[in-house]
């Protein structure tokens, strides 16, 4: 007979995008001290054949019993329940295990100490009966039984609201706790564009960043994919349960914004989690078989595979990849506890050398971020004096797919370069991919190649699963949006909308090492909309009075929707979340005052307004920008929109950027010109809101680009308002 025993728990408490389900802090922990099996009904009595264990209430149609005995001797003996006074023949077969293969249910065999799981059949439930029994058909023998109490209530699942609605489209119909671990959302709508979105837990009267991440429905821990009224449920990773937390949340690592959360209220009685919730769902289940042999974590957007096992005092990692020629992988340990940092990690980095067709590895440790110059930099251990403690196990390519296996030692071999794997707890994990440069040694990897937000691996654990397939081979970059112009307006609107996926914000600012800046500035999802064009590029002249009408938002509890705009010299943005000194490194033009103690305050602070997807993001189907504006709509709270008046001194520099003032990257670039001046467009990338792509040369008079302007402003009025009619 098959023992029933919890499901293995891994211990692995990380950070996500975060749907809040928020516990109380004084949650029924004192109540349910762990392990908990569920209300107690008592031990079974024993008459014959070694009967002994303790009963539980799991649930209403649920039974527990701990520690079950019982000799296998009986000839026809199963577990018997029934509501006469006394067990007899009138009662109800229970079987045992309940997914038995042949016609009849199966005799109950020997058991010494084992956990069993029953379920009451043909929809019965624990208030229709008054005993349990262990009976032999046969010769109508009772062989221990125990009696349910007429006032046991059972621990029940518990019905919670909805997510709060804070961003990107977040709801859901109300949520319930089904056991201690699981959790059942119906109907949830997120629109996918968070960058960097997770599930997330954690503790405190608010969502914070000092949560963990829970895996999505399929047990995965990537970034949360667009959801449509679809039925989920999901589940609390390793040891912990409901009692362990006070909300439930959507929540963006990398940036730190809550899109809805959920708490949990303080008499919170739920079932304990013993395997007896099948999680179900209405996504389609994944086709990649699943191996529970070892341990398995898909990182880079699902672009790279970590397998590890600990053997003795190595820990051996096997990597796969769709990795490009001359290029490398590379996966360790974190420079820092609880965040991504590559300055001082300690990692390997794995390519296939296509010179002699054979895999490489090669320990390598961090002390600069730049190229190594044989000092210091991402250098190979080896190169700097140390010791390759990285050893080469396999490795093949097959079906577009490189896969590498090392080992590695647990400890610190060298502990000016090295860090030591633990087993005892998750530690913060790194990876990258890049190319390799002329001495076969790694290069600079891009933001997208690297990991953005904290990974936490349990080196010790056994089970921990959640691969689901490497992603598919990609395509190539979609096309970029061409970036918008505007020129020769005066009274301008600032909204808020998204940020275009890999359309739209990232490759817009991209192209701009010739001036010093990163390529591709990061995004968390949303960017400025002026005259509701994405991150448009303005051109003012000195000398002259522009109107900006703010709708950032003006609800300072909602970190996600307080987007106060205001010019600044930085590219990057975020005064009011940078440090003093920080601060007074940045020249402000507009939007910032100061009051009588010195201290800043935002002063373009209105309603807000955001052009939000009518289903999911539809950025990556979108040739055009105008294609994908017809999937957003704008939403707008009540109030007024704040008006930002800015006249352009004549020592304002040639570049600034309007920008968001609780925030970095939402906004662009601001080109100050002399009155008169033409306006130098950018014809590779063409500005084709005005046509100017269309006209030769280079340069456009601004009174001409003007009226151009207008003349397209006009235009794309009436065909919004046809639009808008149509609907």
């Amino acid at each position: 007979m098959t023992q029933w025993a919890p499901p293995p728990l891994g211990s692995a408490p990380l950070c996500f995008l975060t749907l809040l389900l928020l516990l109380s802090a004084d949650s029924a922990v004192s109540r349910h001290p762990e392990p908990y099996y569920g209300r107690l009904i008592g031990r079974l009595t024993q008459y014959a054949h070694g009967i002994r264990g303790t009963v539980y209430a799991v649930d209403e149609s649920t039974i527990f019993v701990r520690g079950f005995a019982y000799d296998g001797t009986g000839p026809d003996a199963y577990f018997w329940v029934g509501d006469t006074p006394q067990p007899s023949p009138e009662g109800t077969l229970v079987p045992y295990p309940e997914d038995y293969s042949s016609r009849d249910p199966p005799v109950l065999s020997a058991h010494t100490n084992s956990d069993i799981l029953l379920r009451l059949p043909a929809g019965k439930r624990l208030r229709d009966i008054k005993w349990i029994s262990v009976w032999c058909r046969r010769f109508t023998v009772n062989f221990g039984d125990v009696f349910v109490g007429p006032g046991l209530e059972p621990p029940r699942a518990r019905v919670l609201p909805e997510f709060k609605r804070l961003a990107h489209g977040l709801r859901s119909g109300n949520i319930s706790v089904l056991d201690a671990k699981t959790f059942y959302i119906p109907n949830l709508h997120y629109d996918g564009a968070g960058p960097d979105a997770y599930f997330w837990v954690g503790n405190g009267t608010e969502p914070n960043p000092f949560g963990t991440k829970v895996p999505n429905e399929m047990g995965s821990l990537n970034p949360l994919r667009g959801y449509q009224g679809e039925d989920i449920e999901i589940q609390l990773p390793g040891r912990l349960t409901a009692y362990d937390i006070d909300w439930l949340a959507v929540w963006c690592v990398e940036y730190r914004h809550n899109f809805g959360h959920v708490f949990l209220p303080k008499d919170l009685d739920v079932p304990p989690a013993l395997g007896q919730t099948k999680i179900t769902t209405s996504s389609t289940t994944s086709q990649t078989p699943y191996s529970n042999t070892n341990n398995c974590m898909e990182v880079l957007d699902k672009r790279l595979q970590v397998r590890w096992e600990v053997q003795g005092e190595q820990l051996q990692v096997r990597l796969a990849a769709r990795l490009r020629p001359e290029h490398y992988m590379a996966f360790g340990l974190s420079g820092a506890d609880g965040r991504p940092a590559m300055l001082g990690a300690d990692v390997v980095v794995a390519y296939w050398d296509t010179k002699t067709n054979q895999p490489r590895v090669a320990d390598y440790s961090i002390s600069h971020l730049a190229q190594c110059d044989g000092e210091r930099g991402v250098c190979p251990d080896q190169r700097l004096g140390g010791s390759n403690d990285v050893v080469l196990v396999s490795g093949e390519q097959k079906d577009g797919i490189t896969t590498i296996t090392y080992r590695r030692p647990l400890g610190a071999v060298e502990p000016t370069r090295d860090r030591a794997i633990l087993t005892s707890r998750p530690q913060s994990a790194v990876a990258a991919f890049g190319p390799l440069n002329s001495r076969r040694e790694a290069n600079a990897h891009s933001f997208m190649d690297t990991t953005r937000a904290d990974v936490q691996i349990d080196f010790g654990a056994q089970n921990e699963h959640s691969c689901l397939g490497l992603a598919p081979a990609a395509a190539g970059a979609p096309a970029p949006w061409p970036p918008r112009i505007i020129a020769g307006r005066t009274r301008m609107s600032a909204r808020i909308g998204p940020a275009g996926g890999l359309r739209g914000y990232t490759p817009i600012t991209d192209n701009d090492l010739d001036n010093g800046y990163l390529p591709g500035h990061p995004s968390w999802g949303i960017a400025w909309y002026i005259d509701d064009l994405l991150i448009p590029e303005i051109y003012v002249e000195r000398g002259q009075t522009y109107t900006f009408l703010v709708e950032g938002g003006d609800d300072r509890t909602n970190p996600a929707k307080f987007h106060p705009f205001y010019i600044s010299d930085s590219s990057e943005g975020g005064f009011g979340q940078k440090r003093e000194e920080d601060q007074r490194k940045q020249r402000v033009f507009a939007g910032v005052a100061y009051d009588n103690e010195g201290y800043p305050y935002p002063t373009a602070v209105g309603r807000y307004c955001e052009w939000t997807h009518k289903t999911v993001d539809q950025w990556a189907s979108a040739a055009t920008f105008e294609e994908y504006m017809a999937t957003l709509q704008l939403e707008c709270n009540e109030g007024e929109a704040a008006v930002l008046n800015w006249t352009v001194a004549h020592e304002t520099p040639d570049l600034v950027y309007y920008q968001c003032y609780t925030h970095n990257n939402l906004g662009w670039k601001i080109h100050v010109v002399d009155p008169g001046a033409p306006i130098p467009m950018p014809g590779g990338r063409g500005a084709d809101l005005n046509a100017a792509n269309h006209i030769a040369p280079h340069a456009v008079p601004l009174a001409l680009l003007a009226i151009m302007a207008a003349n397209m402003a006009t235009n794309m009025a009436a065909n919004m308002a046809a639009n808008m009619a149509a609907r």
